[in-house]
């Protein structure tokens, strides 16, 4: 059944979006287009590229109206989102006029704060990154030290768009876990109590005057991978300061009703292992990095491995992706110790054995991601 256009906004935002009253009027606007109908027409000039597509092959692949759908290219070419790509010859009748999404008329900051270090890029429409930084931090500097810092690097991204007449869609923040997406507070960082009931997103979004939307580093890497078009149900295990998974199972992140999944590295692997920073012992984290600062990469693989052998029986994922800087120190050392480790579980099982792969994006990775935490909702791509 084909459908009409509904009301221009549906109400809320991807995790705030749409609160900040002063991010910009058009940077809002479009936040509040994002109805089900807009998201399905610009996720589809979006993926038609500059090629760009008809109104007809709109309708027809959205399920709408010819009528809906010119309203809804009607009122995003208004806006400045999409643009005449040219004619096309059709099978009969006069040719058709294509249209094409303007990448340049959004962007959106990622941020990636790590124990250590903050990355941040700023992303169009597309996801192309137009501009990237990278400072020293200390997570446990003190809320007002390390929002300071966010708020430079912000700032000197903006500087990058500030002959537009936008502001930025908004700002995704990805950190180490846990905490919880949809107030966007965080819990008990590990290695970082102080941080327990800290509400960053809100506290964020005063300083920043801009939509905020906060979740795990691993979360916002896996979102990322799907949304740049891997497929399936995989996880990303994420081994940098810290170790942790983004799980996409048919398609979606899943975060569990308390935003609890993923936290891989504090599986118990060895009872009487040596402490970790979560407070238990034997922690495939604690294992994992030990072996790492001992120069003993290949076990660091192995460890990893049988973690990743004990996600792959409980959760039967199709693929294994691995990223985050310790990985890059050896990537083919982890590549091939957790495929062996995988490939001796399939030989005892029977199974299939799981592919197991490098994510690629590099250090900038979780920051890419975490552009999608605002930019994945608007093409109806993402249920951040």
């Amino acid at each position: 059944m084909r459908s009409n256009e509904g009301s221009s906004g549906a109400g809320g935002g991807a995790g705030g979006a749409g609160r900040a009253s002063g991010a910009g009027q058009l940077g809002v606007n479009l936040l509040g287009l994002r109805s089900h109908n807009t998201a399905l027409v610009l996720d589809l000039l979006r993926t038609a590229g500059t090629e760009g597509i008809s109104r007809l092959e709109l309708a027809e692949r959205t399920g709408l109206t010819p009528q809906a759908v010119s309203k809804i290219t009607a009122r995003l070419r208004e806006d400045g989102l999409a643009a005449e790509a040219g004619r096309r010859a059709s099978t009969g009748g006069k040719p058709r006029t294509v249209l094409r999404l303007v990448p340049e008329a959004g962007h959106a900051v990622g941020v990636h704060l790590d124990r250590d270090e903050t990355r941040a890029v700023l992303v169009d429409l597309d996801g192309t990154v137009v501009a990237r930084r990278r400072a020293p931090l200390d997570l446990g500097a003190g809320a007002d030290t390390v929002l300071a810092g966010v708020a430079g690097v912000v700032e000197s991204l903006r500087a990058e768009v500030a002959g537009s007449r936008r502001a930025p869609l908004g700002v995704g923040v990805a950190l180490p876990g846990p905490l919880d997406h949809r107030r966007g507070v965080l819990h008990r960082v590990t290695g970082f109590p102080e941080w327990d009931g800290y509400p960053l997103r809100d506290a964020l979004e005063e300083r920043l005057d801009v939509p905020v939307v906060v979740d795990k580093d691993t979360n916002a890497a896996a979102l990322g991978l799907a949304v740049g078009g891997v497929g399936g149900s995989f996880a990303y295990l994420h081994l940098g300061t810290g170790l942790g998974a983004g799980l996409v199972i048919g398609g979606s992140v899943h975060r569990g009703p308390r935003t609890g999944a993923g936290e891989f590295g504090h599986q118990v692997v060895q009872l009487d292992g040596p402490p970790c920073g979560c407070g238990d012992r034997g922690c495939v984290e604690v294992l994992c990095l030990g072996a790492v600062a001992r120069g003993e990469v290949e076990e660091a693989a192995r460890v990893l491995g049988a973690a990743a052998a004990n996600l792959v029986g409980l959760l039967d994922i199709d693929l294994v992706l691995l990223g985050g800087r310790t990985i890059e120190t050896g990537a083919e050392t982890f590549l091939e110790g957790v495929q062996g480790v995988l490939a001796a579980r399939a030989g005892r099982t029977g199974e299939a054995t799981v592919p197991v792969r490098l994510a690629g994006g590099g250090v900038l990775g979780v920051a890419e991601g975490a552009a999608q935490l605002v930019l994945a909702p608007v093409f109806g791509r993402g249920d951040a």
